[in-house]
């Protein structure tokens, strides 16, 4: 089929004459896709103020209190969802459009707090963390995806990083509200606002890569002309116009993640630095933030230090997207990489300290809050957002949503044995060591990303994947 060249000539002279309110469309779009996020960093944070709630009798709509083993499981069954979850997105992605995937995770995401709103048993719990951790695997790895592909150059570092900026929201109001509200009211907060992102998508436009893979030329000009994107037009059509003709196959996508260069280099990086970034202990820390403020016997009440860790988190997040674009990816990671490091070590020297009896003990209670704080604002800084921003930005077209889905899923197989080791290794090893084994994996961060980690910044996605071969 040949290229309709007098419609297309047509809509180019048509650009919107201000790009600024071509960014506004951007914004607006991001927004919606975001509210998700939000939902996703509540899906993240729920177990934490939840567990001591099904443990007590007069607070869980259970017949009887979770035992420790249960209350692991409910913390770590949410990746099971989200392991599943990408592959999800990866599949249908390109069969049915990313906007149907969004929506897909939107209905998950209800369908969870649904399940939290009528809980009767421990089954429907275990349930309800599948299935919210599903809906989080499609909406995260479709979002960074969809996101990736509709936003200008100058601004995608920093749309990228928003999402990472919402998900924190979202965790924040869990620690601040979940802990004072019944357990019923929960589901509630998390339902409304699965409703809200879901009508929200109803708004937003298919992405122009997905119309550009089915041959759909006119569509794929249209939206990239509505997002201020003009200029990007013909690369992105002479791309997927090389490929005309050519029979699509799922299994031909995934072999070349493998076997193209680019997309092999793009898989090695972001998953090393997805997987040091859970070993850094993050995943723990939120899943099991109060039991810690236990272990170490802090003098600080747990859930006023966990609503203040959330507050500065989300105070921290918003260095990344101000800087992103201009400083670049690699010097916040390094940055951030190392103040992490730092703090875990003084967090695991509380726990020796502790493990030894020292008299000095007494009169530094406060240092494991201050330890966290250190930790969680160098962390959203860098570490926690920018390796998520560099997954959409990966990867060749016709396999972004299938490396991103392969890349998460790994990461997140890691987090799963982390956060259910976590009381073993503490148990074996003590609260220093194991802190300390976070401390050193920031380590290796810090070097991995300074020898293997490109800088991203102001380079198109084509250009990018040419730095990768």
């Amino acid at each position: 089929m040949e290229r309709p060249e007098y419609e297309y000539d047509r809509m180019q002279k048509n650009i919107p004459a201000r790009m600024d309110t071509s960014i506004k469309y951007q914004l607006l779009i991001v927004a919606c896709i975001n509210i998700g996020q939000i939902v996703v960093g509540y899906s993240v944070g729920w177990s934490a103020p939840i567990i001591p709630k099904l443990q007590d009798n007069s607070t869980s709509p259970l017949p009887e209190p979770i035992t420790d083993l249960q209350a692991s499981w409910i913390g770590s069954l949410l990746y099971i969802g989200a392991m599943i979850g990408p592959y999800v997105t990866g599949i249908l992605s390109n069969l049915i459009g990313r906007k149907p995937c969004l929506m897909i995770g939107s209905c998950l995401n209800i369908l969870s707090y649904v399940l939290v709103i009528t809980t009767k048993n421990i089954a429907m719990v275990m349930a309800l963390r599948v299935t919210s951790g599903l809906g989080m695997g499609i909406t995260t790895v479709c979002n960074l995806v969809y996101v990736g592909e509709i936003a200008s150059t100058h601004i995608r570092g920093i749309l990228l990083t928003s999402t990472g900026i919402v998900g924190i929201t979202g965790t924040l109001i869990v620690y601040s509200v979940v802990p004072f509200v019944s357990y019923v009211a929960t589901g509630y907060i998390a339902l409304a606002v699965s409703i809200a992102h879901f009508a929200g998508l109803f708004f937003v436009p298919e992405s122009p890569v997905y119309y550009a893979m089915k041959g759909q030329e006119i569509k794929a000009a249209k939206t990239l002309n509505f997002l201020g994107r003009s200029k990007d037009v013909d690369k992105i059509l002479e791309t997927f116009s090389q490929k005309k003709g050519e029979s699509p196959s799922k299994i031909k996508d995934w072999i070349e993640i493998f076997t193209v260069k680019s997309n092999r280099m793009s898989l090695f990086i972001t998953f090393t630095l997805g997987a040091l970034q859970q070993t850094s202990g993050v995943a723990v820390v939120l899943f099991f933030a109060t039991t810690i403020f236990h272990l170490a016997g802090s003098s600080i009440r747990p859930d006023i230090a966990t609503i203040i860790i959330g507050v500065t988190r989300l105070v921290s997040s918003l260095i990344a997207p101000t800087f992103v674009e201009r400083s670049g990816r690699k010097i916040l990671l390094l940055a951030s990489m190392t103040a992490c490091a730092f703090s875990l070590a003084i967090l695991g020297l509380y726990f020796y300290l502790d493990r030894v009896q020292s008299s000095v003990l007494e009169s530094i209670g406060w240092l494991p809050l201050v330890a966290l704080i250190i930790y969680f604002f160098s962390y959203e800084a860098g570490f926690g957002t920018i390796p998520n921003a560099i997954v959409g930005e990966m990867f060749r077209a016709n396999v972004r949503a299938n490396g991103s889905a392969l890349a998460i899923t790994l990461t997140w197989l890691v987090g799963f044995g982390l956060t259910t080791s976590f009381t073993t290794m503490v148990d074996v090893l003590g609260g220093d060591v194991t802190f300390w084994i976070f401390g050193g994996t920031c380590v290796v961060a810090f070097f991995f990303t300074y020898f293997f980690v490109p800088e991203t910044k102001g380079k198109t996605l084509n250009e990018i994947q040419d730095m990768m071969s």
